[in-house]
């Protein structure tokens, strides 16, 4: 095998036994894409061996070669390559029939476990049973799970089966040497459990039959001792039509004779450490990157003292079981013990005390005095002498509070702590921080099949997707859900995804027994409502009614709106209940409920606020929308004329936007609580919200009109204000719609809107809305290609905009002017028009209307025969699109410069040109520039063909 000097500075290390991971000495490195997962995992099983291509093309896709399957392989090769290669020296080879993956002494953990196997043989068959205790376990503590977990199916291809299997006949075998060490030193009753579990799952085993009736024997229960005998002989005969071997029957004969354990040690042995961790959860799935964090931070190598490390996380995301598993995984780095304590700081009967545990921990140690002090500060620094110079870990779960938590903690040294809390426990100095966030989709999957069998779940995928949903990655809802699915075989997944739709009920059927995930969530949601602290209790209502708004996304603003506050105090409650982890902050000034939280805390708003507050929340929450859509789509679009403002009390400061590409981002990430603020209006009968509503998304619009959101927001709002017989909201949303229909060249539909939106405001006599929508009408008819009706309204806009005395409204009505002109021919008077357009845009900044006026004048330009002047002016444009991340707007631009390259015989950007054009339109289906595109690139001359080879 290699040296790790023959793989240059490498430091990769491989792990096999539990789900495939790599790990280059200081994190685990992701290994995306099961097909190269399935494919290092194949060249590990076969480590320093050449394995031939026809090989490894079965374990990746068994007997189905798909067609494309050399340059699939040749990819997915390249990008297995590409992930051992950073840490150094080539480790993947090209050696005929196929490849060769190198790996030195100690890199991967079947070969380091095979390794201490053979040791632990060598001090068995010695008699060495203190070197057979310690190979032993040493070699067990590398096993992460079953191995190649997470590559269904090719552990269950036949290579892959066999090696499975005999790696779990080793670890069987390896945990009967351990039993036997543990029965030389006369550890009998300290096994038996294991062992009688492991017996149980191996009823044919009879070594460790053996082994469980003498340890039952050496404790004094002869009558189970006999009976275990007896058992095993029944299952022989029965199974398998025989008796049970030699060295059972001598063992069981010796135990008739009335043997005797064998005698102690001359030397008295020192007290056992104590070891105090509950069970690990067997079907543990994912958090690979967390474990291997908090792995780090209990093995520093520099010999630094080690520092708390806190995990923490909303009520059944798994911190226990995470916690309890990296315990176990570092085991061998606290020799003194491990002590294990549940604070049961969010329980029914209160947090236990610091002062009573200090009492057990000392007494756990053997170093309690034989008179305790009375006061905790003393007990803490007594506990704190006798754990100094001992590497102990302590693991205090579901602690309340840093103040429950601080008396507990071990001096700076060689011993350390792993807490876990709902609170973020912050305060704690010097502190490692863990967060642990939901389940993503492929370990909610695992842990799913894992808990009632992968057959069971692969037949509805729908339903099986929704039940997903329902459990939004916790750990705790998929644990109930597959307790469910196990119990209940006859079930469909429809059935019990039906069950967990949010309007039927899903937290009253996320439970099962004792357990259910709502009694999780009050223990942390009465721990802050009935605490004593003001700022807790009040954040508690924060919390209540912030579950009335569905989507679950805040800002301080916009939370401070709900609540009926100010920002600052709306941070405030924000951030304790992100202590408290029932509010998560995705962002800096962002805020969110988990979605099982959000329905939680709707349900406790039912309970526990009256209706007359829910409502003015909610309305309030609709203003506070309405009123920054307006503001939003001012600064977006630059708009002429916005809608009257509301009238409803002042509320809370807006957002500030800085310029037209913030505002349209903003309103981008807030249009799900848009849509929801637009439902909610409309059930609220607040048509005047509504429409401001759907109207204000016009900025948004500018650059994602081809979405068709804004669309459908415009049709939601015109059903609500013509059911409530809103006139001044319908004629802004003729207004709008007629332009959303410009947009997207229904110019038929447009016409009609406009006209009726112009009878209205010309009835009002509102001027500056007329010149407004004749300019609309002016640029409809330049897209109908009449010239001269497009000039006629372009000028009479540009009249009453001068009447108005309206400065922002010179460029847009010389653009329409500039429109027409291009049309009928006159192009160095569009030109000159196009250039004090853009002139005044760049000073007023704004971005969409000086990239459209760009792409214009590019175009006039290279009517004129300037090439250089077009190409100038569109890419410049181009580059403003791509920055305001306006796709729409990107592909408007591709298109008139590759007619600009096509109209100067420059094909080859020409044909560069249109298909990223096509590639836009096909990526987010934008249908008119496929068409376009497409058209443009039948359009232009053929390729040469290849020339023949030589």
């Amino acid at each position: 095998m290699p040296t790790v000097g023959a793989l240059g500075d490498d430091m990769l290390r491989f792990g096999l036994l539990g789900p495939l991971v790599v790990h280059d000495g200081t994190a685990l490195r992701p290994v995306s894409g099961l097909k190269v997962r399935v494919l290092l995992a194949a060249l590990l099983l076969q480590a320093n061996r050449v394995v031939s291509k026809d090989a490894l093309k079965e374990a990746m896709w068994g007997d189905e070669l798909p067609s494309s399957v050399e340059a699939s392989f040749a990819n997915h090769a390249t990008r297995l390559r590409r992930l051992l290669a950073p840490a150094g020296g080539e480790r993947l080879l090209t050696v005929a029939p196929g490849y060769q993956l190198l790996v030195a002494d100690g890199d991967l953990d079947v070969e380091v476990f095979e390794t201490r196997v053979r040791a632990a043989c060598l001090a068995h068959q010695a008699g060495d049973w203190a070197k057979v205790l310690g190979e032993s376990r040493a070699a067990l503590a590398l096993w992460r799970g079953a191995p190649l977990a997470d590559l269904v199916p090719y552990r269950d291809q036949q290579g892959p089966t066999l090696r499975i299997h005999q790696l779990d006949q080793l670890r069987l075998q390896v945990r009967e040497w351990a039993f036997d060490a543990e029965l030389h030193l006369g550890n009998h009753g300290e096994i038996l459990t294991d062992l009688a579990v492991l017996a149980a799952e191996n009823p044919l085993r009879e070594e460790l039959h053996r082994q469980l009736m003498l340890a039952l024997h050496r404790t004094g229960r002869q009558a189970e001792a006999f009976e275990v005998f007896h058992a095993l002989r029944r299952s022989l005969v029965d199974e398998l039509g025989t008796e049970p071997g030699p060295a059972v029957r001598r063992s069981y004969q010796e135990l008739l004779d009335g043997e005797q354990a064998p005698a102690p040690p001359v030397a008295v042995p020192a007290p056992r450490p104590p070891y105090q961790l509950p069970s690990s959860v067997p079907e543990f799935t994912g958090r690979e990157e967390e474990t291997a964090a908090a792995v780090a931070a209990l093995r520093r190598d520099d010999g630094a003292p080690l520092r708390p490390v806190v995990i923490s996380g909303m009520g059944g995301i798994g911190k226990t079981a995470l916690a309890v598993r990296v315990a176990r995984l570092v085991q061998e780095d606290f020799p003194d013990g491990t002590l294990y304590a549940d604070l049961r700081g969010f329980s029914g009967g209160g947090p236990r005390s610091a002062h009573d545990l200090l009492a057990r921990f000392l007494d756990d140690l053997g170093a309690r005095p034989a008179s305790l002090p009375d006061d905790t500060d003393d007990r803490a620094a007594l506990f704190r002498s006798a754990v100094a110079d001992r590497r102990v870990l302590l693991v205090l779960d579901n602690a309340r509070d840093a103040a429950q938590v601080a008396p507990l903690l071990p001096p700076q040294g060689p011993g350390a702590a792993l807490i876990t809390s709902r609170q973020l426990l912050a305060e704690l100095p010097g502190v490692e921080m863990m967060a642990l966030h939901p389940l993503g989709p492929g370990e909610q999957l695992t842990l799913l099949s894992r808990l009632c069998g992968a057959d069971r779940i692969a037949h509805e995928p729908a339903a099986l997707a929704d039940i997903l949903a329902a459990c939004g990655g916790l750990p705790l809802a998929l644990r109930i859900v597959g307790g469910r699915l196990s119990s209940r075989p006859s079930w469909p997944l429809a059935l019990l995804a039906e069950r967990l739709a949010p309007d039927r009920g899903r937290l009253q059927a996320l439970s099962m027994g004792a357990v259910a995930v709502r009694h999780t969530f009050d223990m942390s949601y009465q721990a802050i409502r009935d605490s004593g602290n003001a700022a807790e209790r009040e954040a508690a209502r924060a919390f209540r009614l912030l579950g009335l708004w569905k989507p679950h996304l805040f800002t301080a603003q916009s939370a401070a709106a709900l609540l009926g506050t100010d920002e600052y105090d709306a941070s405030t409650a924000l951030e304790l209940l992100v202590d408290a982890n029932l509010v998560h902050s995705p962002a800096p000034g962002r805020y969110a409920l988990h979605d099982l939280l959000g329905e939680y805390a709707a349900q406790r708003a039912a309970e526990e606020e009256p209706a007359d507050g829910r409502e003015a929340a909610t309305v309030r929450m609709l203003v506070w929308y309405a009123r920054a859509v307006s503001t939003a789509c001012a600064v977006a679009s630059h708009e002429t004329q916005s809608p009257p403002p509301l009238d409803a009390p002042a509320g809370p400061a807006l957002p500030v936007f800085a310029e037209d590409a913030d505002a349209i981002e903003w309103t981008k990430r807030e249009l799900p609580a848009i849509r929801e603020a637009l439902t909610r209006a409309g059930e609220a009968g607040r048509s005047d919200l509504a429409w401001r509503l759907a109207a204000g998304l016009f900025g948004y619009a500018t650059t994602h009109w081809w979405t068709g959101e804004w669309d459908a927001c415009l049709s939601q709002a015109m059903e609500i204000a013509v059911a409530h017989g809103d006139g001044l909201g319908q004629a802004w949303l003729h207004r709008r719609t007629a332009v959303a229909h410009g947009m997207a060249y229904r110019n038929e539909a447009c016409l009609e809107h406009l006209t009726l939106a112009l009878a209205f405001f010309t009835d009002a006599g509102d001027v500056l809305a007329q010149a407004s929508i004749l300019g609309n009408m002016a640029s409809l008819y330049v897209q109908l290609g009449d010239a001269r009706q497009g000039l006629v309204h372009a000028e009479r806009s540009h009249e009453l905009y001068r009447r108005t005395s309206s400065p922002r409204s010179e460029a847009l009505a010389l653009s329409r002017i500039a429109d027409a002109q291009a049309m009928v021919g006159e192009h160095a008077d569009a030109v000159a028009n196009y250039e004090k357009v853009v002139a005044a845009l760049r000073e007023q900044r704004h971005g969409v209307f000086l990239a459209t006026s760009l792409t214009n004048l590019g175009d006039v330009r290279r009517q004129l025969g300037d090439r250089e002047g077009a190409l100038e002016a569109q890419r410049e444009a181009l580059a403003i699109r791509r920055r305001m991340d306006d796709l729409g707007g990107t592909a408007d631009c591709l298109a008139f410069m590759a007619g600009t390259y096509q109209h100067f015989g420059e094909w080859d950007d020409a044909r560069s040109c249109w298909e990223q054009c096509l590639e836009l339109g096909l990526r987010h289906g934008m249908a008119q520039h496929i068409e376009a595109s497409r058209a443009g690139l039948a359009g232009l001359p053929a390729l040469p063909a290849p020339s023949p080879p030589q």
